[in-house]
Parts: C-alpha cells; sequence; structure tokens
C-alpha cells in the first residue's frame, strides 16, 4: 500500500532540492534563493498535455519575468529527453530531471492517481510559488492544464 503522499501548504518552507537540467547545469532551491520562483511539476516531456502546458508557459514567460520569477519545471524524464523538450518546443525557462522522483515525493507531487480510469503512481501535475526565502507563496495540486496561466495570473498577481 502507498503511503499518503505529503501535502504542502502556503507558509510551508519549499523542500530543498539539487537536479541536473537539460543543457548540462543544476538547480537548486538555494539557488533560487533572493528571488521568487515557480515550480511546476509535469509527468513527461512531449506529451500532449505536457507540451500544451510547457508552451503556455514559454508564451507567457514574460509576465514571470516581469514579476522577477524564476520558472523551472520538474519531471521523471531523463535529461537527454528534456535537451529535446527544449529544443523542440523552445522553452526559454529551466527543465530538471528527477528520475528517482525524490523531489516530486518531498513536494507532494509524486502519488497516485486516476489515469484513464485505472490506479497508477506517477507525477500528479503541480504548481508552486516560493518567495525570496524559500517559502511557499501558492500551491495547487492537480492543475488542468487549460486554466494553469489563468490561474497563475491571478493568484501570483501577473
Amino acid at each position: 500500500m502507498p503511503t499518503a503522499p505529503v501535502k504542502l501548504a502556503v507558509g510551508d518552507a519549499a523542500p530543498d532540492f539539487d537536479l541536473p537540467t537539460a543543457g548540462g547545469g543544476r538547480v537548486s532551491l538555494a539557488e533560487l534563493r533572493g528571488a521568487p520562483a515557480l515550480i511546476w511539476f509535469y509527468p513527461a516531456a512531449n506529451t500532449s498535455l505536457c507540451t500544451t502546458q510547457a508552451c503556455d508557459l514559454r508564451d507567457n514567460h514574460q509576465l514571470f519575468l516581469d514579476a522577477g520569477y524564476r520558472v523551472v519545471g520538474i519531471s521523471p524524464d531523463p535529461v537527454p529527453e528534456l535537451d529535446r523538450f527544449v529544443a523542440e518546443q523552445d522553452l526559454p525557462y529551466t527543465l530538471a530531471s528527477d528520475e528517482t522522483h525524490e523531489v516530486m515525493e518531498a513536494y507532494g507531487a509524486w502519488g497516485e492517481k486516476n489515469m484513464y480510469g485505472r490506479l497508477v503512481e506517477g507525477t500528479i501535475r503541480s504548481s508552486f510559488a516560493i518567495d525570496a526565502d524559500g517559502i511557499l507563496t501558492f500551491v495547487k495540486y492537480r492543475v488542468g492544464t487549460p486554466k494553469h496561466i489563468t490561474l497563475l495570473r491571478e493568484k501570483l498577481g501577473l
């Protein structure tokens, strides 16, 4: 029986992480300190809904930059798959690989979900805003892809 996933809330300290990124770098919570960040977890690069979500964030990336946000997408994909996703979709923000899904588990973005009527364990599409001090200012589990940007604009004041 899988354990109940962590459920983070606004005001919680963001769990620490340090992950490899597309393009050969790394990204960590420590590196993001000093400015707000949007962390979004998605199931798989180059799949229909994930591509739609990634491109919506790409097309609205300037809104985040104007508000001082750094955008980081995290999935269980290996780095070469992320490199392909960035190249094919011209993504301007950081994509990180969490193949062990330890970071997703720490954020509560990994667990049981209903996929086409079947219960499976996997990435729960989720978004988190983190302030300059590493405190969560926005938490949304089970993000609806078509409404993601509208929700972020409203909740983050973009």
